[in-house]
């Protein structure tokens, strides 16, 4: 965490980047955090070519993720956790994927976080098994946007980013350090 300061008053603050995996489309989301707000920096999808095979996509899924890590910096960077694919080879390319988002994030120097899909559904909606709208709803109202975050992996990468930040904001104290008393 970076400390950051606002006029004589000093704060910690954390840009979180989240990354919600996939071989097709991985979602991202970069957002900025507070003790008094979150806001949105960006968010996008990078989309791999279906038609090439599997280490080109890998490549790319490397390239765009590489390339919002370098121009942003992220002090933090989450991903979610694989918790459920349709088949073996589902899986595998899926867990490839979140093995180059998880390198990347690493080589670029980021904190790395991972939860679960429930877990990151709990912290945002406050529900284990929400849906996909109500991850979107609940995303959008937390970051008050004019729309709902498209597409749903979107919605899903900045729902994580909000969980991280939330996990990592109970670990700062309680007031600015240089305004806390320490009793004797």
């Amino acid at each position: 965490m970076k400390p950051s300061h606002s006029h004589s008053h000093s704060f910690i603050s954390a840009t979180v980047m989240g990354i919600d995996p996939g071989l097709s489309i991985t979602g991202y989301g970069l957002i900025r955090g507070d003790r008094s707000r979150i806001t949105l920096i960006e968010s996008g999808a990078i989309r791999t070519n279906s038609s090439q095979g599997l280490p080109a996509r890998l490549k790319q899924l490397y390239t765009g993720l590489n390339e919002v890590m370098t121009t942003y910096k992220p002090d933090h960077v989450a991903i979610e956790q694989i918790f459920l694919a349709q088949n073996v080879s589902s899986a595998m390319k899926l867990g490839q994927a979140r093995g180059v988002a998880l390198m990347t994030a690493f080589a670029c120097g980021a904190e790395i976080g991972e939860y679960s899909a429930i877990e990151v559904k709990k912290a945002v909606v406050g529900v284990g098994r929400a849906s996909k709208e109500q991850v979107q709803i609940m995303v959008q109202h937390l970051l008050a946007l004019k729309n709902r975050p498209e597409p749903a992996d979107v919605a899903d990468a900045l729902a994580v980013a909000i969980c991280h930040l939330h996990t990592i904001q109970s670990l700062w104290p309680k007031q600015p350090l240089r305004n806390r008393r320490f009793m004797r």
